[in-house]
């Protein structure tokens, strides 16, 4: 009867916290959340952060001491060029 009443409790946490939602990619958390995801990544210096209609956010930021135009999607997906 122990190991039921355990396996219930268990088995309840793991439901719990299943049900916590993911957090939303960092491009949707505006341009505090885009600026942040870029600095995880390595890049500094980062201006001119704008939404465009599509979604994406677009800058000017700096890697490794080299500018460079950024796009970050939806998914937080960056490109650099």
């Amino acid at each position: 009867m122990k190991i039921l009443a355990a396996l219930l409790v268990v088995l309840a946490a793991g439901a719990a916290g299943a049900q916590t939602p993911p957090p939303p990619p960092a491009s949707t958390e505006g341009t505090a959340g885009v600026k942040q995801h870029l600095q995880s990544l390595h890049y500094g210096n980062i201006q001119n952060l704008r939404r465009g209609p599509d979604g994406q956010w677009t800058g000017k930021a700096t890697q490794n001491g080299v500018q460079k135009n950024v796009t970050v999607s939806p998914n937080g997906t960056v490109r650099a060029r």
